[in-house]
């Protein structure tokens, strides 16, 4: 099933592309200032990711090799979540004065040693990598983004309607890119047996060589350092601007799902035992049918606010799914799942672009990281305290199973089905959120708004 899936979900992608490569206009294809900077950006920012996804599907299986419990395996998790919380969101912010491209060469140092920290097998080093980990991923998450906006909108003043070009792309390529390291994980872990710790060691040279090219290609700010780092009543004035409040509850509500959903598929899959790598890789497929669908909305003149609503709806419609198919057909409900799954994938690449430009249009230039950076503040809680609930309720079924084994698992299967109808009631709300940001009709008009905060 996974395998024909996966081919099925490859001439899907075909056929979105082919229909929406006639629709976007030849002037962002053709120009050159546009694809230079593209190119720029992309050579440092996708190995970067690369190396990210290279890990993904081998995470949970690695701490399970190390033969951890699945209560510290959770722990790990929360560490990593907890570190980008406590110390990702300040690191982040720092690019804001001290420099986005230093900043982005930080980020490839810090990943590379909590790669290398997957090579022991103690709880205390892994503890460790992950706490690197989390602050790494605030970075990858934030300032890349804020460096790539400025020197389209600032430095080379291109419409600040083609960034939804470079964010479409930028998901698009993400998904490529994590399909062909699905493949490469399961290759090198799975079918010649090298083990789960690998792909973390692959992901050393994508990280060098990242490093190396911002050093390289990558120019600083030249206004970053007359920036007003220490001017935080005006920050704070501009975080409770309503479309700030809106965007940042929003995105904390979407990502917040996202990496629940990131921590539970693997072991909620994992009864029929599914190839990881060849499942990962129909997740990516589906975030670029996502990320095409989203290029063909934009270029049929659909408006930021007007697809995000339903980008939260179809997220809502994939996890109700799940808890409606483990109530009512708990034999098959890991098929039903796995479908639903591929649904709510969809909707990740429609979020990660449309998100991202109206973050452009609505966060001012001097404080972009910062606030970005923050905007993961409540998306690292949430994550935290639900890890934390479903840590605490699958400890509390192992303290039961030794006397009533049925129960346990019947709690197990309760407990999924509060997990997803919360993060669907959740996402119906962020929908309904949505409808209320305002409308982006003049985009020119808004920057110059923006910097008038």
């Amino acid at each position: 099933m996974f395998l024909f899936t996966l081919f099925f979900l490859i001439a899907v992608l075909y056929l979105f592309q082919c229909s929406t490569y006639k629709c976007v206009t030849s002037e962002e294809n053709s120009n050159d200032a546009l694809r230079q900077l593209q190119c720029r950006f992309f050579a440092v920012y996708l190995p970067a990711t690369f190396a990210d996804w290279l890990q993904g599907p081998y995470m949970y299986k690695l701490y399970s090799y190390y033969g951890f419990r699945e209560d510290e395996i959770f722990l790990l998790y929360m560490a990593g979540f907890a570190s980008s919380f406590i110390f990702g969101t300040c690191v982040s912010g720092l690019a804001d004065y001290c420099g986005r491209r230093l900043m982005c060469i930080v980020f490839n140092v810090i990943y590379l040693l909590s790669c290398l920290s997957k090579l022991s097998s103690s709880f205390k080093v892994l503890f460790v990598g992950r706490i690197l980990g989390g602050i790494g991923t605030s970075i990858l998450f934030s300032v890349f983004e804020a460096w790539y906006v400025y020197q389209h909108v600032e430095k080379h003043q291109l419409p600040l309607s083609w960034l939804n070009n470079t964010l479409s792309k930028a998901t698009f390529y993400n998904g490529l890119l994590a399909i062909i390291s699905g493949l490469i994980s399961n290759l090198f872990a799975d079918v010649l047996e090298m083990g789960p710790v690998i792909p973390f060691l692959l992901a050393v040279p994508c990280l060098i060589f990242s490093g190396s090219l911002a050093f390289s290609l990558w120019d600083e700010a030249s206004t970053l350092q007359n920036m007003c780092w220490f001017d935080v009543s005006n920050m704070l004035k501009i975080s409770f601007k309503k479309e700030v409040l809106l965007l940042c509850l929003i995105q904390s509500i979407f990502e917040s799902v996202m990496y629940v959903f990131i921590v539970l598929w693997t072991p909620i899959l994992s009864p029929v035992s599914p190839p990881l790598g060849i499942v990962f890789s129909c997740f990516m497929l589906c975030i670029m049918i996502g990320s095409t669908l989203h290029k063909w909305l934009v270029a049929k003149k659909y408006k930021p606010n007007s697809i995000l609503p339903v980008t939260m709806l179809l997220a809502s419609v994939a996890l109700g799914a799940c808890a409606l198919s483990e109530t009512s057909f708990p034999d098959s409900c890991v098929y039903t799942c796995f479908l639903a799954f591929l649904l709510f994938e969809v909707s990740v690449g429609l979020y990660y672009p449309v998100i991202g430009f109206i973050r452009s249009c609505v966060l001012p230039e001097a404080y972009r990281a910062t606030l970005t950076s923050c905007f993961r503040l409540p998306v690292n809680f949430i994550t935290c305290f639900s890890l934390f609930y479903f840590l605490h309720s699958r400890g509390t079924e192992r303290s039961n199973s030794n006397r009533i084994v049925h129960e346990s698992n019947s709690n197990q299967l309760s407990n999924n089905v509060q997990i997803f109808t919360v993060c669907a009631l959740v996402l119906l709300g962020a929908s309904v959120m949505a409808k209320k940001l305002p409308v982006f009709l003049d985009q020119r008009e808004t920057v110059l708004n923006v910097h008038n905060y």
